[in-house]
């Protein structure tokens, strides 16, 4: 597939990858396990964060991408801290699948900004003459 060109696509693929970090806020935020291991909270905090920061913005992909690029730290920072809080809390695969599906959304996350950043410059005409940066995935629909 082509790349995603806009950035109004780029929106919209971001807004599914959050949709995904959603439902693993919604599986932590009501897992019996969140009682006894409070730490697992950052997790689902993170991700409400971000979700409410990046949907005010949805209409407009340049805020959304700078906002983004403002709240992926914590939201990174969340998930590693997660990888390490999840198996304390329960090894049951649900909770190994939600980390490397967090992990999966940082990731992605990451790479769409990258790209979304790439594709603002040049529909500005600010960027310098160099080349398409390589394509991932994630840069596919």
């Amino acid at each position: 597939m082509y790349p995603l060109q806009t950035p109004a696509e780029i929106v919209g693929k971001c807004q599914k990858v959050m949709a995904h970090a959603w439902m693993v806020r919604t599986f932590i935020k009501h897992a019996d396990e969140a009682e006894d291991f409070p730490e697992l909270m950052e997790i689902v905090r993170a991700v409400f964060d971000t979700s409410r920061a990046l949907e005010t913005r949805v209409n407009d992909p340049a805020a959304y991408l700078k906002m983004l690029a403002k709240k992926l730290g914590k939201l990174k920072a969340a998930s590693a801290q997660f990888r390490q809080d999840a198996p304390v809390a329960s090894t049951h695969t649900n909770f190994q699948q939600a980390v490397i599906s967090m992990e999966a959304c940082c990731e992605e996350l990451d790479s769409l900004l990258q790209w979304g950043q790439h594709v603002l410059r040049e529909s500005q005409g600010s960027s310098p003459p160099s080349e398409t940066p390589p394509l991932t995935e994630s840069h596919q629909s």
